[in-house]
């Protein structure tokens, strides 16, 4: 693929991880049909095609596929040089059913996890672990406590937060609590962000500005919507893998979402690109955005997913896409 990635600096960390990152959430995943969207085999095409592309930053997550996620991309690096990457996973779901200690943040199930996490990874570290939500049984210095022992142990080199919704003050409690004790604080985020989604525009992001924590947003194509292949009044398309469908509709074939997805595809034909393109290079010119997480189904989609990096957007036309939404904190 003639295409080479640049690096772009985590936050202050001082990592250096690739512009766009590969999200792997598909892997092993089946569909309510029971059929499996990403086979072992396609998973790793894809993965070769993102490494062609100059990718280095790989997002999982251990109950992405039921495990089988980490699994394959653990198999794919073993012909690899593992310093050459910046594998990501996040923690938090149940791993065991009818086990109330099998899931959340508590200290058993986070520090038994990572074990197994880096076996099926076949790696001896993470470069960044996520929570990937919020545990409310947990108490903010228990689970900060915890987290810093793995950093200790060197199992773990960076912490993030990976969210659902905006909650800005629990990141800044979070990261307070290690100030005092001297622990490490979390130093990149995974929030939902796209030109529909836009919620974390208010305080989070400055919280982040502020206190120099990287982002990696999920979902930079609002599950699909950005792709362009959704139009007004029109059925669903028979590609579609839009989850919860009646839900998804919803909350997004909404008047509001397609004023901005016009927007969207008058730059795109302005500079030669798809809707998914400009919907990324939106938040590749973002000053407060790390790397976008992609994902994909085949080669092909990823690498027009990819080539996004090759979109410039003038000021002018970074700034219409940025006031298309008429009230971007809307889903807050």
């Amino acid at each position: 693929m003639d295409l080479d990635l640049d690096t772009v600096p985590m936050g202050r960390t001082g990592l250096e991880v690739s512009e766009i990152a590969f999200g792997t959430w598909r892997f092993g995943r089946e569909t309510a049909a029971g059929n499996l969207e990403i086979s072992r085999e396609r998973g790793h095409d894809l993965l070769d095609t993102y490494e062609a592309a100059g990718g280095r930053f790989i997002d999982t997550a251990n109950v992405y596929g039921g495990g089988v996620s980490e699994e394959w991309i653990g198999e794919w690096m073993e012909e690899r040089n593992r310093d050459e990457f910046v594998i990501a996973s996040k923690i938090f779901g149940s791993t065991r059913e009818d086990d109330p200690n099998a899931g959340g943040l508590n200290r058993k199930h986070v520090r038994n996890q990572i074990d197994v996490m880096l076996d099926r990874l076949g790696t001896d570290y993470l470069d960044v672990l996520y929570i990937h939500r919020w545990d409310e049984s947990t108490a903010a210095r228990e689970l900060m406590r915890t987290l810093n022992s793995l950093v200790e142990d060197g199992k773990v080199h960076y912490l993030g937060a990976s969210t659902g919704r905006p909650n800005g003050w629990r990141i800044a409690r979070a990261n307070e609590i290690a100030r005092q004790h001297g622990w490490v604080p979390f130093t990149v985020t995974q929030p939902r962000y796209s030109l529909v989604n836009r919620e974390i525009e208010a305080e989070y992001m400055e919280l982040c500005r502020e206190r120099d924590i990287g982002i990696a947003p999920w979902s930079p194509l609002a599950q699909g919507f950005l792709t362009g292949k959704y139009e007004r009044d029109a059925d669903m398309p028979d590609d579609s893998t839009a989850s919860d469908s009646d839900r998804w509709e919803e909350n997004y074939l909404t008047e509001t979402n397609f004023d901005v997805l016009d927007e969207v595809r008058d730059v795109a034909e302005e500079v030669g690109a798809t809707e998914a393109q400009v919907a990324l290079a939106y938040q590749l010119h973002h000053a407060d955005v790390t790397a976008p997480i992609v994902g994909a189904r085949t080669t092909d989609q990823l690498e027009e997913n990819l080539r996004a990096a090759t979109v410039s957007l003038s000021d002018e036309q970074f700034e219409r896409l940025e006031a298309s939404k008429a009230d971007p904190y809307a889903d807050i």
